[in-house]
């Protein structure tokens, strides 16, 4: 039987818990915009000099090695992962990882777009990761290190030979800056600024290691290349990309702020700290799965579960013994009393994902406000299981 909840007394002091755009760092506000290149040319030497600025600190923060280029790209994370997999794939056989939804995706490009010969999907459902032990080293590699819509992120990269022929291209989109990657294993690696630093949206990163450079000078695709994949200009890589000349027209007040949380980040301790963070926001939502009966994380092996963007499931019996639509009707209306509280802000799961909550534990969110949250969370769950009861 349900007992009726009366409600917490503390609030989150942000509510904001989105996967995607994140809650920007704590302080943040609109002057912090104030001194944004804007009214000028990003070609201009001192638009070239900021975009370069934004470059060299992503470099220092994330510990990147001095022979890695770094590019400012277009259409977020999905531009930088576009531009890698129709650039560099072709000459190899190719592997891709799929166990959430954009990963998924880019089985649709690698297999059903691109076309590659010897092509092969190692999938997983919901919940877990796929068979690693299948990774060929001979083979080019596509996964996301973090699956941002199921919550199962891979511990290491163990599973990737250091002696591999082929190249890895890794979606770290919210990954990067809350869990430590094994830049020596990692060919390309993408992100987008909206992700775990909780910037401002449209811009991506790309990140390439020798090994990938080698490949766009010594292979030329087979396929047409739209201008704002062509990383090189007469048969070498276009340094100019990754020295602040981006392939189209960035917007200078998304630099900023991007600017203005890397130094935030290096300000209270770097990569560290970012680290420290995310594990302590998702340790204290450990504390409180582990003690609540009707929730469960969707990560079933504990070592994949993630620490940025936590994916729940409901596991009440009442609810989880619903068809599959009115679960998803539950878990809204669960979601939708949360934001009418100002409470959990965009705390739904995914829209392809099985119905649930998605609670994001990256850096920039306050270990205190996912503590004020969870007893929310148990009283919007009373509420909307005593109306389910009453209807029944």
């Amino acid at each position: 039987m349900t007992t009726t909840l009366a409600k917490p007394a503390m609030r989150p002091a942000r509510p904001e818990f989105s996967s995607g755009p994140c809650a920007k760092r704590p302080g943040w506000s609109l002057a912090t915009l104030q001194g944004a290149v804007v009214g000028r040319s990003h070609r201009s030497k001192i638009g070239k000099a900021r975009l370069k600025e934004a470059i060299d600190r992503t470099r220092e923060l994330l510990e990147i090695p001095a022979d890695y280029l770094i590019g400012i790209v277009p259409a977020s994370d999905t531009g930088a992962v576009e531009m890698a997999l129709w650039s560099l794939l072709g000459p190899r056989p190719v592997q891709v990882l799929a166990w959430e939804s954009f990963s998924k995706d880019w089985v649709t490009d690698v297999v059903n777009q691109l076309k590659i010969p010897g092509a092969e999907a190692i999938n997983a459902p919901y919940g877990k990761l796929p068979d690693l032990t299948k990774v060929r080293p001979d083979a080019d590699l596509v996964f996301a290190w973090n699956g941002t819509t199921s919550g199962v992120r891979v511990p290491n990269a163990d599973f990737i030979s250091a002696d591999r022929e082929g190249v890895v291209i890794c979606d770290a989109t919210s990954a990067v800056f809350a869990q430590a990657l094994d830049w020596a294993k990692l060919d390309v690696v993408t992100f987008s600024w909206q992700k775990v630093l909780g910037s401002e949206a449209a811009h991506g990163m790309l990140v390439l290691s020798p090994k990938a450079v080698e490949r766009l000078e010594s292979y030329t695709p087979s396929w047409p290349m739209p201008k704002i994949f062509r990383m090189t200009k007469k048969g070498k890589v276009n340094l100019e990309i990754f020295e602040g000349a981006t392939i189209n027209t960035p917007s200078m007040l998304a630099v900023e702020d991007y600017v203005d949380a890397l130094k935030w980040a290096a300000s209270i301790g770097g990569l560290p700290t970012l680290l420290a963070r995310a594990d302590a926001n998702a340790k204290a939502l450990a504390e409180w799965v582990a003690k609540t009966a009707w929730v469960d994380y969707l990560a079933e092996a504990p070592e994949t579960r993630s620490n940025t963007a936590v994916c729940l499931k409901i596991v009440d019996p009442r609810v989880a013994g619903l068809p599959e639509d009115a679960q998803a009707d539950f878990a809204k209306k669960l979601t939708s009393l949360l934001e009418k509280e100002g409470v959990a802000l965009d705390a739904g799961a995914y829209r392809d994902a099985p119905p649930g909550l998605r609670i994001w534990c990256g850096g920039t969110v306050e270990t205190a406000d996912l503590e004020a949250l969870t007893p929310w969370l148990d009283w919007a769950f009373n509420t909307v299981a005593a109306d389910l009861l009453q209807a029944a």
